[in-house]
């Protein structure tokens, strides 16, 4: 079977999720974990040796730093989308590839709780088996196929297993009764989903059940049943995409499909395959020298899908080679969202309202993804606890009061746009969506009440004491 439209798709599939991740560096990296960040990745490099978590940032953690590698990480996937380097030949390819590869690597591991998330090391795994594809003249190799169809696999019956072990709903097929309301960030199309009958939350969940556990076996199978496993699964990951903001999660594994499809379901595309050539020796001995790695460090996550102890998206090393994944292995029943406030005066507040995150109830959820806002979603897990748990929290706090500019990007509107409130607090409400009465006769997508209060007020000179 022939698969260059294969690699040639998600090549630029790939690319463009790179492109994605390193813009969200461009523009988030140094408020979060800057010299002037939640969590000054100084800090971390001062307590956490290299060789535990190697980056870039050890020789420096400047600002400058930080913006010179997430805009040349931009600029590399940007000449990779257009397949520049493919078309100068593996080598300089491979080069391209890698660069990324170091370059992301660099912000994952210094990005701490900011970066914890199961999609950055499955960006890095997808990207550090693509400096193997190989130039635009080059065969694709089977072993790069496979490698990308175990990773896949490992994705998917991953998060199937995390689903069937933990919680109870996914047993008796209740879990989208709650998932579309309590889902970190809830898009524009969220709201008619969770009012779907009853019936169609069961067969959801079923459906779930079959793609992630039975379906991922076809990726094995002979052609053309490892292309049908690969429509299957992209059509399910179509399905969470039209329906949340999962940051590049469902994105990517909707690319990591492709290498699933032979040639006979791509070679519509507007383009001549070229003259094929081998790999050379060089080329074949390193792709059997990654075969030969990725078989030893997938012992580990294969023995924790394995095991009645499952762990979901960590990685076993600290390259992040090859990891495990899985993804919502409980589901939280009730909505809790942390609204931040302001006040000159303590007695009229105003509020302060996140990018994507419930906060007005009257708000259009807004389509994000793949695009990831990682306070928002750090925002989301603090909600899972009445109380602040958080260092980041509290440097948060601690920077609104100080009117910080780089801070203040990081939200999408500022009630206090000439000076730094005098008092700040965040209170803890519960959300639940709306019935379809209610929205017509309110407009609000969402209702609220207060639960607690969640940081009672407090000024900037609490911070000096």
């Amino acid at each position: 079977m022939a698969y260059w439209y294969s690699r040639f798709v998600f090549e630029r599939a790939l690319a463009a999720l790179y492109l994605v991740a390193f813009l969200v560096a461009a523009n988030q990296f140094v408020p979060l974990l800057g010299e002037r960040g939640l969590l000054p990745v100084s800090r971390f490099t001062q307590s956490v040796p290299f060789r535990a978590s190697p980056s870039l940032f050890y020789l420096s953690h400047s600002d400058t730093a930080f913006r010179v590698c997430a805009w040349v990480g931009v600029a590399l996937a940007v000449l990779t989308l257009i397949g520049w380097p493919q078309q100068r030949g593996s080598v300089v390819a491979a080069v391209v590839w890698a660069s990324m590869w170091l370059l992301y690597l660099s912000f994952v591991n210094v990005g701490q709780t900011f970066y914890g998330f199961g999609w950055e090391t499955l960006l890095l795994e997808s990207g550090f088996l693509a400096i193997f594809l190989g130039g635009w003249t080059t065969q694709p190799s089977m072993w790069l196929v496979w490698m990308y169809r175990w990773l896949l696999f490992r994705v998917m019956f991953g998060a199937g297993l995390i689903k069937i072990r933990g919680d109870s709903c996914w047993r008796d097929l209740t879990c989208l009764n709650y998932y579309y309301e309590t889902q970190p960030i809830p898009n524009s199309l969220s709201w008619y989903f969770h009012w779907l009958p009853a019936g169609v939350h069961k067969a959801g969940v079923a459906i779930n059940h079959v793609v992630e556990l039975i379906v991922p076996f076809g990726y094995f199978a002979p052609q053309p049943l490892a292309s049908i496993a690969g429509f299957l699964t992209m059509g399910f990951q179509g399905m969470l995409i039209v329906s949340g903001n999962l940051s590049w999660l469902n994105w990517l594994t909707l690319a990591l499909c492709v290498p699933a499809l032979d040639d006979r379901f791509l070679s519509w595309l507007p383009m001549t395959a070229p003259a094929l050539q081998e790999p050379d020796v060089i080329h074949r001995g390193a792709i059997y020298l990654l075969a030969a790695i990725v078989g030893v460090l997938s012992i580990a996550p294969t023995l924790n899908m394995l095991s009645p102890r499952q762990v979901m998206n960590t990685s076993f090393e600290p390259l992040h080679i090859v990891n495990t994944y899985g993804a919502f292995g409980s589901i939280t029943r009730t909505r809790y969202e942390i609204v931040i406030e302001g006040s000159d005066d303590s007695s009229t507040w105003r509020e302060y309202e996140f990018k994507g995150k419930p906060g007005d109830p009257a708000r259009v959820a807004p389509q994000i993804a793949p695009y990831h806002l990682r306070l928002d979603w750090l925002m989301w897990f603090a909600a899972f606890s009445p109380r602040p748990q958080d260092e980041w929290f509290i440097a948060l706090l601690q920077r609104l009061l100080q009117g910080d500019a780089a801070t203040l990007s990081l939200l999408k509107t500022n009630p206090f746009p000439d000076h730094a409130p005098r008092y700040l607090r965040a209170r803890y409400y519960r959300y639940w969506f709306t019935t379809a009465d209610e929205r017509r006769q309110t407009g609000r997508w969402w209702n609220r009440e207060l639960a607690s209060e969640y940081v009672r007020p407090i000024t900037l000179e609490a911070f000096s004491q």
